[in-house]
């Protein structure tokens, strides 16, 4: 039987917090709240309902993208398998619930993002998915060289690329 997914609107209580495994796989601890915020019609104000916290959990790639990109506060989409986290501590069990995160982005109904691709997608083939930069460097990277001539985006040849849709 499959894990019930979760797929929603949430924002993030803290900053992820970034480990390494000791296998040096990264592992992001991403605390979140889903709260069902609605406009009060009579009052024109905004009423807060129920709050649903919880922690997730993005491993390697998606881990270190996700503490370099995201910060507390932000909303996000994120969807996940939900899971039970136990533990014990002083001889008492203690469950809650967890988030095994897929997938997670800044909500653009009310921020802007630069979304650039990562040096280790660009370059897995050739060194078996390592991260040797950061987006940042692989995004200087592709503007430098000149953009394919059958890219229809690519129609301002000085800056390899434009802002105007090819139709």
């Amino acid at each position: 039987m499959s894990l019930p997914t979760l797929t929603g609107v949430g924002r993030l209580t803290a900053d992820p917090e970034l480990r390494f495994t000791q296998l040096q796989k990264a592992v992001a601890s991403v605390p979140l709240a889903f709260n069902s915020r609605r406009l009060n019609k009579q009052t024109n104000e905004w009423e807060d309902g129920d709050v649903f916290y919880i922690r997730g959990t993005a491993w390697e790639r998606l881990a270190e993208n996700v503490a370099e990109t995201l910060a507390k506060g932000m909303e996000v989409m994120v969807t996940g398998e939900i899971r039970t986290e136990s533990w014990e501590k002083d001889g008492v069990k203690h469950e809650r619930p967890a988030l095994l995160i897929r997938s997670i982005a800044p909500n653009l109904a009310f921020a802007i993002a630069q979304v650039s691709k990562d040096a280790a997608s660009q370059q897995s083939g050739q060194n078996g998915g390592q991260r040797t930069a950061r987006p940042q460097q692989a995004q200087a990277q592709r503007r430098s060289g000149p953009a394919p001539q059958d890219d229809p985006w690519a129609v301002d040849k000085a800056n390899g690329y434009s802002d105007e849709p090819p139709f």
